[in-house]
Parts: C-alpha cells; sequence; structure tokens
C-alpha cells in the first residue's frame, strides 16, 4: 500500500510537472506585446507567411521623434516588440510603414527592413524633392510604396498636390501609392485619383464617413477605382471606423465584409500596431483584432489569400509554394 501511494504520488507530481511545463509553453507563445490590451494568443490560426501589411516601427532611443501637434505617438514600439505582436497572431511577414511622426526622414523604417532580413517590405514618405539616387537606395532596401497621410491639415508632412509629381517619378519602380484619408478627401481628390499612373493603396477600409460607412460616396469611388484593377484596400482601423467598438466593431464589419464579397482579391490586413491614433491607456486587443477576420472572411481560402497570396502579389514576397 505504502509503495502504491508513493507510486500514486510521484505520478500526480509527474503529471502537474508536465502540466504546468505546457501552460508555460503556451504563455511565452502568447505573451504581453507593448502596446496592446491584453495578452492572449489569437484564436484563429494563422496560414503560413501571413503577412501583417500595416504596422510601424518607433524607436526613440535610437531615432529621437520631433516633436509633432496631436497625440503624442509611440516612443517604444521596436522590432523586437513588435516580434512579440507577431507570436501573438501568427504572423510572419510583414510591412513596414513609415510613421508620420518621423516625417521624410525614413532611417527608422529602413533600418527596422535591416533587421527583418528580407522577411518585410516597406512604404516610405517622401516629397518630390527626393532624389532617384534616394529612391533606388530605398528599393533595394525593400520600400515598395509611399504614403501620403492627409487627413489632418494640421499634421501633414506631404501635401494633396504632390500625389502627381511623385507618382510620375515612382512610376518606373513599380511602386504604389498608399493613401491615408478621409471620407470627404476621397470625394474631393477623385479627379486625381482616377488618373494616377501607379497602383493605389487605401488604409484602413478607405475611412469612409460614419455613420454612413459603404452608403458614404468615397466608398463608391474606391469600388470604381478597384473594378479598373490597380487599387487595394487595407482591412485594418477597425476601431477607427467603429463609434461603437470592441468587440464587435460593426460599423467597420460592415464595411470590411462588403470589400470582401466585392474584391477579396484586392485586399490585405493590417494590425496598424502600435496604434498610434490610440492613447497609451486605450490601445486595442490585438488578438482580438486579428480574430475579427474570421467575422470578416468566413471562408478559409478567401482569408488565406488575403493573408498570403495578395500580399505576395501587392508586395513581391517570394511565392507560396
Amino acid at each position: 500500500m505504502v509503495a502504491r501511494r508513493t507510486f500514486i504520488k510521484a505520478a500526480s507530481l509527474t503529471a502537474f510537472a508536465a502540466g504546468t511545463a505546457a501552460l508555460s509553453i503556451l504563455q511565452s507563445h502568447a505573451q504581453q506585446a507593448p502596446n496592446s490590451t491584453g495578452d492572449g494568443a489569437a484564436k484563429l490560426k494563422s496560414p503560413p507567411n501571413a503577412c501583417d501589411c500595416h504596422h510601424h516601427i518607433y524607436d526613440a532611443d535610437r531615432f529621437p521623434l520631433a516633436p509633432t501637434p496631436g497625440l503624442p505617438p509611440p516612443t517604444h514600439a521596436s522590432v523586437s516588440e513588435y516580434r512579440l505582436l507577431q507570436k501573438r497572431i501568427g504572423t510572419t511577414r510583414n510591412v513596414v510603414v513609415q510613421p508620420r511622426n518621423y516625417g521624410i526622414d525614413n532611417a527608422v523604417t529602413l533600418d527596422a527592413l535591416a533587421q527583418f532580413k528580407g522577411n518585410a517590405r516597406g512604404i516610405a514618405v517622401v516629397r518630390p524633392t527626393v532624389t532617384d539616387a534616394e529612391l533606388k537606395r530605398f528599393d533595394a532596401a525593400g520600400v515598395r510604396g509611399i504614403r501620403f497621410t492627409i487627413g489632418n491639415p494640421k499634421n501633414r508632412v506631404v501635401e494633396p498636390e504632390m500625389i502627381e509629381p511623385l507618382a510620375k517619378r515612382i512610376a518606373d519602380l513599380g511602386w504604389h501609392i498608399q493613401f491615408n484619408m478621409e471620407g470627404h478627401q476621397v470625394i474631393e481628390l477623385a479627379d486625381v485619383l482616377r488618373r494616377l499612373p501607379v497602383p493605389m493603396v487605401f488604409d484602413h477600409l478607405g475611412n469612409p464617413t460614419l455613420p454612413a460607412g459603404i452608403d458614404d460616396p468615397s466608398h463608391a469611388i474606391i469600388r470604381g477605382l478597384i473594378d479598373k484593377g490597380r487599387t487595394w484596400v487595407k482591412l485594418s482601423g477597425a476601431y477607427s471606423n467603429s463609434k461603437i467598438g470592441p468587440p464587435a466593431y460593426p460599423e467597420a464589419t460592415r464595411t470590411a465584409q462588403a470589400f470582401v464579397r466585392a474584391a477579396p482579391e484586392r485586399l490585405v490586413w493590417g494590425s496598424d500596431w502600435p496604434h498610434p491614433t490610440e492613447a497609451e491607456n486605450n490601445k486595442p486587443n490585438d488578438a482580438l483584432l486579428f480574430d475579427l477576420l474570421s467575422v470578416w472572411v468566413p471562408d478559409e481560402a478567401v482569408r488565406n489569400r488575403i493573408l498570403v497570396s495578395n500580399p505576395e502579389a501587392l508586395y513581391g514576397f517570394p511565392k507560396t509554394i
């Protein structure tokens, strides 16, 4: 009996230790990432080579930030910290988007691309004064487009009148222009957008005016541009496209689902980490944002296309076999 009790006790301790070890392994793969709420892993399983097509890097210790109006930007959102986010959501490829707060000094983004060792692509911010040599250097580093953030006139680094001159400069590189603008600006610039000689990518569901959402005229304009075959939309920014908010973000969900029904071949997904438009005490749950894809794109094959095949086409990642 003593031997039997000893055996049971030893077996129980072994099982407890194994369970604790398993829990420790799970926790190591689902840990807190800075600038994100929660520490649980996403429930949605990410396919191999899934790409987060929209995030930023801030590294104030190595690349000081100039004072800018508005909400203070994150100061610590480094490559190593972003990799913690990748563990939570399961993506392995990524697109580093130059933050507005660094202006046209793209050093932080180029440094990040070097750290990702070919597994990332970049989006730069430039003005017409950029030299051809600089553009070629950016291209060699992995940059595949330039961004215009023009929503708030007080915070602009680039102006709308720079769109067409720069489009002509980047056309031969095969780059695209990425737009972060409000719905009313899409309407105001519709004629310019229709005659651009390069592909276009619209951030954050196109930012249609709320509560209209897909009934806003800007949505129809973007749909028309998509139908011409050279325009893409990022399934990102749920929190900036919903007044109701988490967990369902219903207004953003309605817009995302409309795009998925219309043109899944022209969509990519992005986290928008470290969520620079959100206050430090109001960061979203990135696992929840990734899990929203199961609602926005319920078909697994279509979802995998948005996460893998479409980024390969748009950013030139090696094709998944």
